[in-house]
């Protein structure tokens, strides 16, 4: 018998996970040899994997640099890959 916590864990998982583990490094791996692409906004744009501007604009709205059209769209394209 599994505990309550581990058990809603469990759950949560399995109804967000939309990748599997290795498609998420691979995603990530690809993300980061864009260029404006750090270790830990791509692991981010992967738990996300955001399918607009705007998705992507608010994973980068803390960072003090912003990504213009061609950029986001670049970024983008790698996400749809795997979505």
């Amino acid at each position: 018998e599994m505990r309550y916590e581990l058990k809603r864990a469990i759950e949560h998982v399995n109804r967000f996970a939309h990748l599997d583990p290795e498609e998420s490094r691979d995603l990530v791996e690809e993300l980061l040899d864009l260029e404006k692409v750090d270790a830990t906004t791509a692991i981010k744009i992967a738990d996300l994997l955001p399918q607009s501007r705007d998705e992507l604009r608010a994973v980068y709205a803390k960072e003090r640099y912003a990504l213009d059209g061609d950029e986001l769209d670049e970024v983008l394209n790698v996400v749809a890959k795997y979505v």
